[in-house]
């Protein structure tokens, strides 16, 4: 079992180190890094999003270049024109790296490095560097170190080119070089089998620790999805008194935080996960499943969306947080969509939105506007899912009862002479472990019959 340095600073075969917050605090206090952002993009796109994640990392954006294409160019992802156009633009303000808007290639990024000659870096290394400062658990770092690894593994290929310097003697001195990628690349797998290994191992003790947890208390789990920097954050803290951190930033949240809500007698398990983003890459997703799969199992998902941004780019991250959620197979639970920021805008925006999104609950997290309202609508989700029950529970049965008081909240109970009674609203797909204590038994099935 590797030790906790281990999961906090990994070297990775071929020269890459996963290296974490104050790693990374520290070399970009001891750099000044000035980045020109770049964009192949379709037509009505902008680079606000990657700005966003630069800021996040610490990184000043001092220009932008942008050429309108259908697809990136497959070689240097933008035109050899713009490439010229580009490496101009650098030099003209001292940029220090460039960062594109999309994953790059092995061959594109080779290729643009060696024209610009400065290092080049992509939108998933960026996210990948985020993802490692804001990881704080193991499971956390286990997820960002694999993501890495994925993402590294095709790129060892340039890490060599002083050993295959000493093939220029002849033959019999080129081997050295490519023996050293493929040890890098075999060890490089190794280790990531060995990952998935543990995070399956996560996996099946989180598995089990849910399944126990059902079996004892059966509380209602609700799950805040969104857009990352939507407000997910704020509204656990308004709905459930908690004091998790909120930053303007993205990826804040990256390790699911659970607290509870007590609502009228009845307690709700409250999730805030990772925020998503466009082009969020797949391996990316299937690297954090272990993460994300607190929003597959949720009872109810509350998707948190800011209702100050413009409708356009409110529809674009609509749309990004569904594809996410289908990806990770999370389309089934039962979905509220929560207009979040309302403070933000003006009435006539807000008719638009009741008009836009009639089934929505618009709220202000930060002000605490709305919030009972959300609450309450947590509630009528569940109320929808609950069957009436009336029991005779003996007095050896108090564990049961109390099983029912957190499971019903408030109840009716009458004590009699050979037991208790309970007039109580239970959920459907648990009602049948108390048909025991039923008055009157639930009727026979078809299979039941005869």
């Amino acid at each position: 079992m590797p030790s906790s340095d281990d999961a906090q600073h990994t070297h990775v075969p071929g020269g890459f180190e996963t290296t974490h917050a104050s790693d990374f605090d520290q070399q970009r206090k001891a750099a000044d890094q000035r980045a020109v952002i770049v964009g192949a993009l379709e037509a009505g796109d902008d680079l606000s999003e990657l700005r966003e994640l630069l800021r996040t990392a610490g990184v000043e954006v001092v220009g932008q270049l942008v050429q309108h294409l259908d697809q990136p160019h497959p070689n240097t992802y933008v035109g050899e024109g713009k490439l010229k156009e580009l490496k101009a633009l650098c030099k003209e303000l001292g940029a220090t790296m460039v960062v594109t808007d999309d994953e790059l290639s092995p061959r594109q990024e080779r290729n643009i490095e060696g024209a610009l000659e400065m290092p080049v870096l992509d939108r998933t290394a960026l996210i990948l560097d985020i993802f490692a400062v804001h990881a704080n658990s193991s499971e956390g770092k286990l997820q960002v170190e694999l993501a890495q690894l994925q993402y590294n593994l095709a790129r060892m290929r340039g890490l060599w080119t002083h050993l295959d310097r000493l093939g220029v003697g002849g033959v019999g001195t080129r081997g050295p070089g490519e023996t050293q990628i493929e040890t890098d690349r075999r060890l490089a797998r190794e280790r990531i089998t060995k990952l998935r290994r543990r995070l399956e191992d996560v996996k099946g003790t989180r598995r089990v620790m849910r399944a126990e947890r059902a079996r004892s208390s059966h509380i209602p789990n609700v799950a805040l999805a969104g857009y990352t920097n939507a407000g997910k954050s704020t509204v656990l803290n308004a709905l459930t008194g908690a004091t998790v951190g909120v930053q303007d930033r993205l990826f804040h949240t990256l390790d699911p935080t659970t607290r509870e809500l007590r609502w009228n007698g009845r307690t709700y398990l409250m999730t805030d996960t990772v925020g998503f983003i466009r082009k969020l890459p797949h391996h990316l997703v299937e690297a954090f499943g272990a993460t994300l799969e607190e929003t597959v199992i949720a009872d109810l998902v509350l998707h948190v969306v800011d209702a100050s941004a413009p409708d356009d780019q409110m529809a674009a991250v609509m749309t990004a947080v569904d594809d996410v959620l289908k990806d990770i197979g999370a389309t089934e639970n039962v979905h509220v969509l929560v207009l979040n920021k309302i403070d933000l805008i003006d009435e006539d925006r807000r008719e638009a939105l009741w008009a836009r999104f009639p089934d929505a609950v618009q709220i202000a997290a930060g002000a605490g506007e709305g919030i009972g309202t959300l609450a309450a609508r947590i509630e009528d989700e569940f109320e929808a899912t609950l069957q009436p029950v009336e029991l005779l529970l003996p007095y050896a049965e108090g564990r049961m009862l109390d099983e029912l008081h957190r499971l019903a909240g408030d109840l009716e109970q009458e004590h009699r002479a050979d037991g208790v009674l309970v007039r109580a609203r239970v959920p459907r797909a648990l009602a049948g472990r108390y048909d025991r204590f039923r008055l009157q038994p639930a009727a026979p099935g078809p299979e039941q019959d005869g």
